[in-house]
């Protein structure tokens, strides 16, 4: 049995070995060819899985290790009777907490969060959460997803162009009845308060990036905070140079939900391929991270755990490289990413009062 696997999945050598002859590839270098005599392939979201890959391989099993699967065209699996599975939610603690991040960032101080209204568009797995999160906090938030009725305070997006803050965690989709290409374009940009954190931390193109660095140019206010790019793995060095924070799309790269991403796919592969389930004990719980340290203020503890500036420095040192290598050094960047712990990882057991509630709110374990 061959297997291809992306080189940024973890414990892939450990798990998949034993199963046959185990590929680890740069995902942006999985290609029809590479897959044409493999029997199982796992990807990350740089890899675009659809029938010009698939067809005519012996592929019967493909996986992401991602809960997005935007690039992935199940149709063409389903097609070719391939198999395939994806990981919703394995990373989107991991994501909340680089918005929560952001906002620790941008709205340091005793008042911090006070009197901000936060919108979230999407309320799937992560804008779900992070509305959890903030509204356990104190934070009044407005919802914005066509698809999810349940979700409180949810409405037309008009009702979300209004807020202090706006985070974007929609998929990307190109038709349909709320397609979310460019959703926000520069009309919409436009809407936004002169003053307004925009934060994507979903898919690049959502944001119109032309549009979007226009009005950063033309509105000092306004900031942004990008982890996704509309051309990745390029990016507008002029945009970069205009957002309060920019980082290679790593906002779900904690290790902890980059390790459960992985381990859902492997142990579906596993089953898949050999029938065992007993498989699902092989691979140890990463240990917990330690106890945040003494700080007096929600953000001393979130930027202690979580410090993103590190990410956006990484990101504009690479800079340095020329045009045409600026897409590998985005790709290095992420390959060699270093660990990173999510919040729950890190208790906050000995911190009492109200700032021991405000870090449970946020994520961190009692």
């Amino acid at each position: 049995m061959k297997l291809i696997v992306d080189e940024n999945i973890p414990c892939a050598a450990e798990l998949l070995a034993p199963l046959g002859e185990l590929h680890l590839m740069p995902g942006r270098a999985i290609n029809a060819a590479a897959v044409k005599d493999a029997d199982v392939l796992l990807v990350r979201s740089v890899t675009r899985v659809d029938e010009a890959l698939v067809s005519g391989s012996r592929l019967r099993f493909v996986g992401t290790a991602t809960a997005g699967v935007d690039h992935v065209d199940a149709r063409a699996l389903a097609g070719q009777g391939i198999r395939f599975v994806s990981a919703p939610g394995s990373n989107a603690d991991s994501v909340v907490d680089y918005v929560i991040s952001a906002l620790a960032l941008a709205f340091p101080g005793g008042d911090g969060l006070d009197a901000r209204r936060v919108g979230v568009v999407g309320c799937g797995e992560v804008g779900s959460r992070l509305l959890r999160r903030l509204r356990a906090f104190g934070v009044e938030c407005v919802a914005c997803d066509p698809f999810r009725a349940d979700i409180p305070g949810n409405g037309p997006l008009e009702r979300v162009l209004d807020c202090d803050v706006i985070s974007l965690h929609v998929p990307l989709t190109h038709d349909g009845l709320h397609p979310t290409w460019h959703l926000f374009d520069h009309e919409r940009l436009m809407q936004l308060r002169d003053d307004v954190l925009l934060i994507n931390a979903a898919r690049g193109p959502v944001v119109c990036n032309a549009a979007l660095l226009r009005c950063l140019s033309e509105r000092p206010q306004m900031r942004a905070v990008l982890d996704v790019w509309e051309t990745e793995p390029q990016y507008d060095t002029q945009l970069l140079a205009r957002c309060l924070i920019g980082t290679p799309h790593i906002a779900g790269y904690a290790a902890d939900g980059k390790r459960r991403g992985a381990l859902e796919v492997m142990y579906a592969a596993l089953e898949f391929c050999t029938g065992d389930l007993s498989a699902r004990s092989a691979a140890a719980v990463l240990a917990p991270a330690g106890h945040v340290p003494a700080v007096s203020t929600w953000q001393e503890a979130v930027l202690s755990c979580y410090d993103l500036r590190s990410d956006d420095a990484r990101l504009r040192a690479s800079l340095v490289a020329q045009p045409a290598e600026r897409g590998a050094s985005f790709d290095r960047l992420r390959k060699d990413y270093p660990q990173r712990r999510e919040f729950s990882a890190w208790s906050c057991s000995g911190v009492t009062g109200e700032l021991g509630r405000q870090l449970r709110a946020l994520g961190f374990s009692g």
